[in-house]
């Protein structure tokens, strides 16, 4: 897998992520909307993880610096 996303693309996706777990221990977001958002911040920290957006490559979008 080539990387396709920058650091401020992944920082953003670590944000997102940690601000739905805290909505969800401090019991903001309850039932069938939590798991939704729980496993949409588990995608969001995976994807960071590893640099890699699979939705990136189907639109071709590109956030990771061009290497020299």
């Amino acid at each position: 897998m080539k990387k396709n996303m920058g650091l401020a693309d992944r920082l953003i996706r670590i944000v997102i992520a940690l601000v739905i777990a805290v909505l969800y221990f401090t019991n903001v977001i309850t039932g069938v909307l939590a798991i939704v958002f729980l496993i949409l911040a588990g995608v969001f920290l995976l994807t960071s993880m590893i640099s890699f957006c699979p939705l990136y490559t189907l639109f071709g979008a590109n956030t990771c610096p061009k290497e020299k």
